[in-house]
């Protein structure tokens, strides 16, 4: 499927529930969002549905999200479905990695092959004023679950702020002697229009990837450690943005994720569905278009296709820098 701007679109991020086992600041606030009600939330046989005819139309992609989607009941056995499913190429998700230990090997037997472990500090007291309730080790166990189970690749997603003071250099050492690849991706401002999410985001908060790449190699320089190179051929497979570089002889990669300094809108190749059946061509945009709907109505599968097509051509050419969703990160999908 192309989009009214000549963009592929062949990949979906699905969010499968609005909860969360964290409660992190730029996320959401302290107490929480109000959650979805059970019969808001698409049912798992809805979600395999959606995918299905997806499928059809060009979408081979798909990756799981939430809030956390392993706190969803039967996440295990909708891997197994979307992997199952004719014309799917790819089966991946976004996690806090805290249940990893638990099901990574049931993910990887159903059919899932890579992740994605959000992670934003390697200091265990910040770590718990980030997600205001976690523990560093519970996260750092469900990366070497990750590894151990031989997912590839695993990739670590760090959101940079610039108030919080994060050890950016520690990071990306974790790539040198271990296949991980490590992403910094900017601050973005989602959530914020509607004021009540009290995630604080700040243009001032925003540090510009390029800035961060040469702060990594200053401090890596004044380690003894050698600078950055591109990665080349060594970058890990997956459909992203993210611009990768490595140090010489590791690993792992390092990659940067530059929504707001360098925009990568002119690739976008994906649709995103929330957990209660909404279709957002845009994570910076508040147009959603009614999938619930058409899954609950008596349209069969081509009511399907119609939400699907108007997403894809309301798709805007770019996200001209627009501050402030109605919804926030948890209730979009990461």
């Amino acid at each position: 499927m192309k989009d009214s701007h000549g963009r592929v679109i062949d990949y979906m991020r699905i969010s499968l529930t609005d909860r969360c086992n964290y409660r992190c600041i730029y996320c959401m606030p302290a107490d929480g969002v109000t959650s979805l009600c059970h019969s808001d939330i698409l049912s798992l046989e809805e979600i395999e549905r959606v995918v299905r005819v997806a499928a059809t139309m060009g979408i081979k992609r798909f990756r799981l999200t939430g809030g956390e989607p392993l706190v969803r009941k039967g996440a295990v056995d909708l891997v197994r479905a979307i992997h199952e499913t004719p014309g799917v190429d790819d089966v991946s998700l976004t996690t806090n990695g805290v249940l990893l230990p638990k099901y990574a090997e049931e993910l990887a037997s159903a059919g899932l092959s890579r992740v994605n472990i959000s992670l934003d500090t390697l200091d265990p007291e910040q770590f718990r004023y980030i997600t205001r309730r976690g523990e560093l080790h519970e996260a750092i166990a469900g990366i070497e679950a990750a590894l151990a189970t031989g997912f590839d690749p695993v990739k670590v997603n760090a959101v940079t702020v610039r108030s919080l003071g994060q050890d950016f250099l520690a990071f990306a050492k974790m790539t040198i002697d271990r296949p991980l690849h490590m992403r910094f991706i900017e601050y973005m401002p989602v959530g914020e229009s509607a004021g009540s999410h009290g995630c604080g985001w700040g243009r001032e908060d925003v540090i510009p990837s390029e800035e961060l790449f040469d702060v990594i190699n200053e401090r890596a320089k004044a380690e003894g450690l050698p600078t950055l190179v591109a990665a080349g051929d060594e970058k890990p497979k997956g459909w992203g943005p993210a611009r990768y570089f490595m140090f010489p002889g590791a690993r792992g990669t390092v990659g940067f994720i530059s929504p707001l300094s360098r925009h990568f809108c002119s690739e976008c190749n994906r649709l995103r569905m929330t957990a209660d059946g909404k279709i957002r061509p845009c994570l910076f945009s508040d147009v959603e278009y009614d999938m619930r709907a058409a899954l609950r109505g008596d349209g069969g599968d081509d009511a399907i296709r119609v939400v699907l097509m108007e997403a894809l051509g309301a798709k805007p050419d770019d996200h001209h820098d627009k501050v402030g969703t109605e919804r926030g990160m948890s209730q979009i999908g990461g």
